[in-house]
């Protein structure tokens, strides 16, 4: 006779299985008596005015009316400033033989890089210039470079 194929350990497994399907039901069951323990009302929080989370509703009485129309999505306009594109300052470092330096601008305190290229007057270290910024490959130039 062959043995039987239902091992130990195959018959612990549907025992178990059995049994949890057995409380899943009970449970079932235990939420149809009591749906007031359990359910979405339990589950449901608020916020208040204040940003606090809590388990009662908010009073109609405070509710206030607003005028959709009123609502701005989104980012509101500025008005357009007319800026020159020239900005000021004085250069902080140079080097002839490399053909570099650095522009410190003059309200702001910001360096800016500038090439020998971006120059159309020679300038050495102290001068004071006016100059437009322009995107690089490495960041923002400094171009246009005269002297005052």
């Amino acid at each position: 006779m062959a043995k039987s194929q239902n091992t130990f350990n195959k018959q612990e497994n549907e025992k178990k299985r059995l049994k949890r399907r057995k409380e899943k039901l009970e449970r079932k069951e235990e939420q149809k008596l009591h749906p007031s323990e359990s359910g979405l009302d339990n589950m449901i929080a608020y916020v208040d005015e204040f940003g606090r989370i809590s388990d009662t509703p908010p009073d109609p009485l405070k509710k206030k009316k607003v005028d959709a129309s009123t609502i701005e999505v989104g980012v509101p306009r500025r008005e357009e400033e007319i800026v020159s594109p020239f900005r000021n300052g004085r250069v902080d470092f140079f080097d002839d033989s490399k053909g570099f330096g650095f522009i410190k601008e003059t309200g702001t305190q910001e360096k800016y890089f500038v090439h020998v290229n971006g120059l159309l007057q020679q300038v050495k270290e102290g001068d004071t210039v006016t100059f437009e910024l322009e995107q690089g490959r490495k960041g923002i130039n400094a171009v246009r470079v005269k002297k005052v």
